[in-house]
């Protein structure tokens, strides 16, 4: 099938650097588009907004031949992780990839968290407590008493 408004279009290339497979990669502005077949062929579409994560890998022989290969980590049910393989540009492909994977993110409105335990309970980033400390989903907070303070002073 042609596809008019395709942003980046290549073909997997073999051991030579050659465009002699049968997968090819279509890339319109929403969507990745992967058919690979001759006789008997498929169609594999991920929506750009899905794509959480790419590593670019290039091993001496793709340098040599000017191609490299792209991994995709999705939240897409069919295509969680997927290969865009020996392709041409590798560095940049994968740069437009990014910044259309961004745009797509904020055309939909769809936002990623990133988790990270930076601290102990009661720390903002840290774990949650639970238990009879815990009052309305705030941190406990550890310290002197409002008791302690008084006879203290």
């Amino acid at each position: 099938m042609k596809r008019k408004d395709k942003v980046w279009e290549d073909r997997k290339r073999n051991f030579l650097g050659l465009p002699w497979t049968f997968t090819k990669y279509t890339l319109p502005p929403e969507r990745l588009f992967i058919n690979t077949g001759f006789l008997n062929s498929r169609e594999d579409e991920v929506r750009l907004y899905r794509i959480t994560d790419m590593t670019l890998t290039r091993s001496l022989w793709q340098k040599i031949t000017g191609t490299g290969t792209i991994h995709c980590d999705s939240a897409d049910q069919t295509m969680r992780n997927f290969d865009i393989k020996n392709v041409k540009h590798p560095v940049e492909m994968r740069e437009q990839l990014s910044k259309l994977v961004e745009e797509s993110r904020r055309k939909n409105r769809v936002y990623t968290r990133e988790t990270m335990m930076t601290g102990g309970p009661g720390i903002p980033g840290g774990p949650m407590m639970e238990g009879p400390d815990m009052e309305h989903g705030l941190y406990a907070q550890e310290g002197p008493d409002s008791d302690d303070m008084a006879e203290n002073h």
